[in-house]
């Protein structure tokens, strides 16, 4: 049986369900120190890597990375989230480690390989492995929050995709700037530490490598506290569970069954056009983030001691963490935790916010650009918070909530392929066309917003 007033939690059950989502949050934000580091690194790389060669890259891990769902939503399902997590917390890592030996190799050794190639493969399984994160991060937290607490989680998922944000572009220069032969500004307490650990201050060359070992260490780390802490669901930490009226609310006592899954996940329209607003978030959230600090070093030629530049992951930070929790308390509070209208409203705000980068993109205050940059960065997480990490488990369910995570993610990462393999040409043509190719996503993704305005998930014993 389960409880009939769910969300009526007791202190110590909350208490508990914190110990059980914060490692595997942070993990799930390590992870994405794990990802975009690939963009610091090609920042620190230069012309060793090309903006052709990393848009390819990137696209062939972004890509790997949306199919991966096939497998990795419907296993997570069958195995349970804490498995999933631990697979691609232990699988990043070594892959990371994989990158970090190719970097050595190439820059310290003279390995004579095909970059681009080589990077491709790696990124690809490091990017197989990143999969395992989302999927599992939603299948755990489906057991353990309401539907109606779930706006909440969404903004919570957004602040866990911002420190990811702000470890990997803001950790992973000080890595980067701390492991060079001479530093460009005056290294803090943590970066001398590292520099003395790593032998940096004596070598002859600079060691982007540790750019990729520092998070497979720390990843390795979490997913051994997590063997400890983690538990699917509420009975396995000692509490009971609890109906938590999604779209598998009455099916608890429902063996597993892919087909039924699969069947459950592809003809609900909703999802499916969940689904296609994430495609648009791909191009928008990562068509902002991943290329402004290249342009900010090429174009606006900033030193890496700019404001813009050396605190770039923080302001992502802080913009995820106010976008997310933005997102998700409107949608509880305000929209009856509905997700359709925070999602459009949002991407209304992104349409003008893109026509106003393309009037200042030239702009010789900076400043101003990277604004934009950082407010855009606010409506594009809180919307990836509020579908990607709570509408995937509402109308997933918690039967379904790997699969679903994995569709609705793996549309993310088609989107960040997609916009990596155009804008690494266009912006190499001309980085005007960067905004124009960004502006239609705005206006699609607030289009599909609009058909999914009333959507509230309802299971067989009906949404409450």
């Amino acid at each position: 049986m389960v409880e009939a007033m769910p969300i009526q939690h007791s202190q110590a059950f909350r208490i508990r369900r914190f110990w059980n989502w914060f490692p595997l949050g942070l993990a799930y934000a390590f992870l994405y120190m794990g990802r975009y580091n690939l963009t610091v690194s090609k920042v620190a790389l230069g012309d060793l890597m090309s903006k052709e060669a990393f848009g390819l890259i990137f696209a062939a891990g972004t890509i790997t990375y949306a199919f991966s769902f096939l497998i990795n939503g419907p296993l997570t399902d069958r195995i349970g989230g804490k498995r999933g997590m631990l697979m691609g917390a232990f699988g990043a890592a070594v892959a990371n480690i994989l990158l970090g030996i190719l970097t050595y190799g190439i820059r310290s050794l003279g390995w004579q390989v095909n970059l681009t190639l080589a990077f491709s493969i790696i990124y690809s399984l490091n990017m197989y492995f990143q999969s395992y994160g989302a999927v599992a991060i939603v299948k755990v937290n489906a057991s353990w929050f309401h539907v109606r607490e779930r706006g909440t989680f969404g903004g919570i998922f957004g602040i866990l995709i911002s420190l990811g944000i702000y470890f990997a572009f803001d950790w992973g220069s000080m890595i980067v700037e701390a492991t060079k032969i001479n530093p460009s500004y005056q290294l803090n307490f943590i970066q001398n530490i590292l520099r003395n650990l790593t032998g940096a201050a004596n070598a002859n060359i600079d060691q982007t490598w540790w750019v990729f070992f520092v998070p497979a260490f720390i990843l390795i780390i979490l997913a051994l506290i997590e063997i400890f802490l983690l538990k699917d669901t509420p009975s396995g930490a000692g509490y009971q569970d609890f109906d938590t009226a999604d779209a598998s609310s009455g099916e608890e006592d429902k063996p597993f069954n892919l087909k039924d899954i699969l069947k459950k996940i592809f003809t609900n329209k909703v999802l499916l056009t969940i689904a296609f607003i994430e495609f648009c978030t791909g191009v928008l959230r990562n068509g902002v983030m991943q290329w402004y600090p290249i342009f900010a070093k090429e174009s606006l030629q900033l030193p890496g001691d700019h404001f813009m530049r050396a605190n770039w992951g923080f302001l992502l930070m802080i913009a995820g963490v106010f976008g997310g929790l933005f997102a998700g308390t409107i949608s509880d509070r305000v929209f009856q935790s509905r997700r359709g209208p925070v999602a459009g409203i949002l991407y209304a705000t992104m349409f003008f916010g893109t026509l106003l980068m393309n009037f200042v993109l030239f702009n010789p205050n900076p400043l101003l650009l990277g604004m934009i940059m950082v407010f855009m960065s606010f409506c594009v997480i809180g919307t990836h918070g509020v579908l990607s990490g709570t509408s995937t488990m509402d109308f997933g369910g918690r039967k379904a909530a790997g699969t679903a995570v994995g569709l609705i993610d793996g549309f993310v990462y088609l989107g960040t392929g997609f916009q990596s393999l155009s804008l690494g040409f266009l912006t190499t043509a001309n980085w005007h066309y960067w905004p124009p190719f960004l502006l239609p996503f705005t206006i699609i993704g607030f289009y599909l917003a609009t058909r999914i305005w009333k959507a509230i998930p309802k299971g067989k014993k009906g949404g409450h």
